[in-house]
């Protein structure tokens, strides 16, 4: 065991039998950069590519300081160590917040363990319709909120938008947005309107849709 001490703060460093493993216990309200330096101090002597980083689970991160402080985390720590590490895995509970998902998704190269029938769903309509698939790939995270937000059992596209605060979508936007939804499985059209769609939002799968999010996050691209 070593004891190393930065800005005024002690910390112990466990290496386990056979040098395979190193952590450091920091705390819980510790800054990043500390953390970060704690990680540097395994580098010293050590060559480029010999030492993977592993992130438990990002999602802690975002409950207690926001989703944008996480998303921060994982920018400081690609900048300061890719190039410098063999990989940097990161681990995120299940059903993170999915603006997390879909923030951190995009910086990564692969994303591991998402649902196979739902990837499967993303990749066969971005096939198929990537029109629509844009819109998904760009909105489902309003699209989920604007769903979650809206107090009517069967509202149009437009009253779903009406729900939001500061949405990035339009109305017409939002509504291709879920009509891919409803392609995908996470959302149900309601009967047969002569008039503008109603989405029938008491058939409406939050799972589905977290999945189907995991899913857009593997790289599947809109070009």
């Amino acid at each position: 065991m070593n004891d190393i001490a930065r800005s005024g703060t002690a910390a112990s460093t466990q290496v386990v039998p056979n040098n395979g493993l190193a952590y450091t216990v920091l705390g819980r309200t510790v800054e990043s950069e500390r953390v970060f330096d704690a990680v540097a101090d395994h580098f010293d002597g050590v060559p480029d590519g010999a030492i993977d980083v592993v992130v438990d689970d990002l999602a802690p991160v975002a409950a207690r300081e926001g989703v944008d402080s996480a998303v921060a985390f994982v920018d400081r720590l690609l900048e300061r160590f890719v190039g410098r590490v063999g990989r940097i895995s990161m681990g995120c509970s299940f059903e993170i917040p999915v603006e997390l998902l879909s923030r951190v998704g995009a910086r990564a190269d692969v994303v591991v363990g998402p649902d196979a029938e739902a990837v499967t769903a993303v990749e066969r309509l971005s096939r198929e319709d990537p029109t629509t698939f844009g819109y998904v790939r760009r909105h489902w995270v309003e699209a989920k909120r604007g769903i979650e937000t809206c107090d009517r059992n069967y509202p149009q596209s437009k009253q779903v938008h009406a729900a939001l605060a500061d949405p990035e979508t339009t109305p017409r936007t939002l509504g291709a947005t879920l009509s891919g939804m409803v392609t995908l499985g996470a959302l149900e059209t309601w009967g047969d309107t002569v008039g503008p769609t109603r989405y029938d939002l008491t058939a409406y799968r939050p799972k589905r849709t977290w999945a189907l999010g995991a899913a857009i996050a593997t790289g599947v691209s809109d070009d």
